[in-house]
């Protein structure tokens, strides 16, 4: 897999060291061309070679494997994340999992899809009934957050981990997660789901319930907040909100309809080119190629 460590300073004890593969930077520069072939004057914000034209009307914000742990062990819970914002909102949405060739779709205003399929959430409305996920428990930061996690995970029902954007997805499909709660994302781990979640019914916020941006981005420090259910969310942010909490304590514009009708008709590629993690330009690529091909 011609796999890396890539150190960051100031990271969750998870997120210091992360692993990279030849095939998330393959699956990047592949989208990353496809993109600015056909949007030039697009911005594009990709977890490994960085941003480009930030300040763009239109900024794609690409994630090629998120959770590259899981694809490095043969998990099938990681998945691709491409997000496009319209000045800094989260406007379209696509978590792609190729092994299991699925693919949810999120355009603000509209009801999200899973393979095509309307889909809705369907979570329990109080804290102790809640299945709740996070990716690992040491994603939070000793202190202040991993306290109010720590508080989380006895106010729901059970605590689940390990299913990185995946959990997001069962959460916005009604498939028995009720609640997300994770910090120290990057922006390209959470732009994707915003609107997937909201189109099925969901909440997603950061932990004080501000919006999820490109302008947040700072205020948020990568502390998500998802749930099936405004009631579900209000709850959890009654304790996620709290400060100091001690130990036991609609866009009306052309160009989106365009770039909704391009992702929509995308189709799957075959399964044997799917499941060759060399290929992540084929991978990942695909989902691109055909979204931004389609109709020109």
């Amino acid at each position: 897999l011609g796999q890396e460590i890539k150190v960051e300073k100031d990271r969750s004890v998870f997120q210091s060291a992360s692993p990279v593969t030849l095939a998330d930077r393959a699956a990047e520069r592949a989208m990353r061309e496809l993109i600015t072939e056909r949007y030039p004057q697009h911005g594009v914000y990709g977890e490994e070679y960085g941003v480009i034209r930030e300040d763009a009307d239109w900024v794609w914000v690409l994630d090629p494997i998120d959770g590259t742990r899981s694809f490095i062990t043969g998990k099938p819970l990681f998945g691709t994340l491409i997000a496009c914002l319209y000045k800094g909102t989260p406007v379209i949405g696509v978590i792609d999992q190729c092994i299991l060739n699925e693919r949810w779709l999120g355009l603000a205003g509209e009801v999200s899809t899973l393979n095509g399929e309307p889909i809705q959430t369907d979570g329990v409305v109080t804290l102790n009934e809640a299945e709740m996920y996070s990716t690992t428990p040491d994603m939070f930061q000793h202190g202040d957050e991993l306290n109010k996690f720590d508080a989380m995970r006895h106010a729901v029902r059970t605590p689940h981990y390990g299913a990185d954007c995946y959990a997001y997805a069962l959460v916005a499909s009604g498939f028995g997660a009720d609640i997300v709660v994770e910090a120290d994302l990057g922006l390209y781990d959470y732009c994707a789901l915003v609107p997937v979640l909201q189109g099925a019914g969901g909440s997603i916020s950061d932990w004080n319930g501000v919006e999820l941006t490109l302008q947040n981005h700072e205020i948020s420090k990568g502390r998500v907040l998802a749930c099936a259910n405004a009631q579900l969310h209000e709850q959890a942010l009654e304790i996620l909100s709290k400060p100091g909490l001690e130990s036991s304590d609609s866009l009306d514009d052309p160009s989106l309809t365009l770039l909704k009708d391009d992702i929509a008709s995308s189709t799957f590629i075959p399964s044997a080119q799917r499941l060759t993690p060399w290929v992540g330009g084929i991978i990942v690529g695909d989902i691109l190629e055909q979204i931004l091909h389609h109709g020109s």
